[in-house]
């Protein structure tokens, strides 16, 4: 009999804790289950498996250095887990706790019942710094620090088991062809850990400064999004590792003020990370609904079909906004400033609800991260009720972030004929009817016109008494806390709380 290790958004050897306690229990049999129907649901692309399938395998060579290599199965979790249990191959079943999209937290439910079924013990160890059960927001933070601050546990050594270890398929085995990324960025943890020294001891001292283009971000960002998403390094991994260059960076005084301020922000979004997964660990139906019901009515599922399409092939006639959704799709990667403006200009602009944009973003981004995703899809939409309605000026962001076109012109080559000074509004050059109406589209709105609508609309909707004592209750179950107390709800609603507003992915 052996203890089942299941591997799922935690593709690591490195601070496993399931597999370190597996490990003391008894023989170990590390397992990872491609669950054919989870490859079906509308939120999962081709992106996210070759990120994971590169990932196992690398993750089967690391535990085959541990005594064991990964076993792989394909089918259904419970069929799995049955076989192998009519096998005599499991005592007791070891994972980490996952807040994933609704049909994992559906499969899990299933698998529990199994288990009690079954007699069979299944141990779910946190992962990073959500809590379960969840208790309230205060004292939130100082729970993390105490958990993150933990040991990194190292790998353990492993017995061998004499079993097939299974086949990792191709994406088209799996029936996901459409997507393919060509610039994904690498799976497994030795890119992971690259990243994260190069990000520590060369690319990050600019962080702070360079975040918000996408001209800068690509070098200046940790760009570990997919590999935290995924789990092939640790948050507790990051964190520690953080620290101690920061330990350093205070004992060589002849460092740069700007490493300091640039790894203090980045340490501070390590937590905001977790803080929204833990929103949707506690209510998981922000993947679905409004988190401030005031907005049902705003605006319905199937609306502006033709925007979304726009939208999403980089075609609405919006330079800058075009450029970064097609970056987007060659990269599987965006700073988070483009990701906010993308998803406010389908929402303010195209006037789109949040559900469907927000289905095709989870699809191109490989580090999707449903817990983070959706409750940034919603803030970005404006339908929290507790964050500012924050409405981007897509020219003013390009021109701000991109102030000579050199983003632009790579992106949106058919502007190639635009002199500089109009790049960002091709319509007023002169020589515009070379382009727009043939090879590029003229604007699909008036962003101007629309924006001073959205603004008018979504205003409205927070204008009652019953409006703010929803947004009262949001506030006190999901808002933040500072040093873990927490603040008295008074007056209006937190709207204008910008601070929500920095995470960067």
């Amino acid at each position: 009999m052996h203890e089942v290790v299941w591997f799922k958004r935690d593709l690591r050897v490195t601070d496993h804790r399931p597999l370190v306690s597996a490990a003391a229990a008894g023989l170990v049999l590390p397992l990872y289950i491609v669950e054919t129907e989870l490859w079906q649901q509308a939120d999962m692309s081709v992106r996210h498996w070759d990120f994971i399938a590169e990932s196992l395998v690398e993750l089967r060579e690391n535990l085959k250095g541990c005594g064991q290599p990964l076993v792989v199965r394909t089918g259904d979790v419970v069929d799995v887990l049955d076989d192998l249990r009519a096998r005599g191959f499991i005592s007791g079943l070891w994972s980490h706790q996952e807040t994933g999209n609704n049909w994992t937290y559906q499969r899990d439910l299933k698998v529990g019942a199994w288990c009690r079924e079954h007699n069979i013990k299944w141990h779910e160890i946190q992962n990073h710094g959500v809590s379960r059960p969840y208790l309230s927001r205060n004292g939130w933070s100082k729970r993390w620090d105490k958990h993150m601050g933990e040991e990194v546990a190292k790998p353990p050594n492993l017995a061998p088991v004499d079993i097939d270890l299974g086949i990792i398929p191709t994406s088209s085995k799996l029936g996901i062809t459409e997507g393919f990324c060509p610039a994904r960025q690498s799976g497994g943890s030795w890119a992971a850990k690259n990243l994260l020294n190069s990000f520590l001891f060369d690319r990050g001292e600019t962080y702070n400064k360079s975040m918000s283009s996408p001209l800068s971000a690509e070098i200046a960002c940790s760009r570990l999004s997919p590999h935290i998403s995924w789990g092939t390094i640790s948050v507790r991994e990051v964190n520690s590792a953080v620290k101690s260059r920061q330990i350093a960076l205070k004992n060589a005084p002849t460092e740069s003020m700007m490493w300091r301020q640039s790894l203090k922000s980045f340490n501070s979004r390590l937590h905001w990370h977790c803080h929204f997964i833990q929103k949707l660990e506690d209510e998981p139906q922000i993947e679905f609904k409004n988190l401030h019901s005031a907005y049902d009515a705003v605006r319905k599922v199937g609306e502006n079909g033709d925007a979304l399409t726009a939208w999403s092939a980089g075609e609405t006639g919006l330079p800058f906004v075009d450029a970064c959704m097609r970056y987007l799709r060659e990269n599987g990667w965006l700073n988070f400033r483009m990701r906010a403006m993308l998803m406010a200009v389908a929402s303010y602009h195209f006037w789109l609800h949040w559900r469907e944009p927000g289905l095709e973003l989870a699809r191109l981004f490989t580090d999707y991260e449903p817990g983070i995703h959706w409750n940034q899809v919603q803030m970005q939409s404006g339908t929290t009720g507790i964050n500012a309605i924050r409405i981007y000026n897509p020219i003013k962001q390009g021109k701000d972030h991109d102030p000579t076109g050199v983003f632009i012109r790579k992106w949106v080559p058919e502007l190639s004929v635009i002199p500089d000074e109009f790049l960002h509004e091709p319509w007023k050059a002169e020589n515009s009817a070379q382009v727009l109406g043939s090879a590029y589209p003229y604007p699909i709105v008036d962003h101007l016109e629309v924006a001073k609508a959205a603004r008018y609309r979504m205003w409205a909707v927070r204008k009652s008494d019953t409006f703010r004592r929803e947004a009262e209750k949001i506030q006190d179950r999901h808002g933040s806390r500072k040093s873990g107390v927490k603040k008295p709800s008074r007056g209006r609603p937190a709207k204008h709380n910008k601070k929500q507003l920095t995470l960067r992915i």
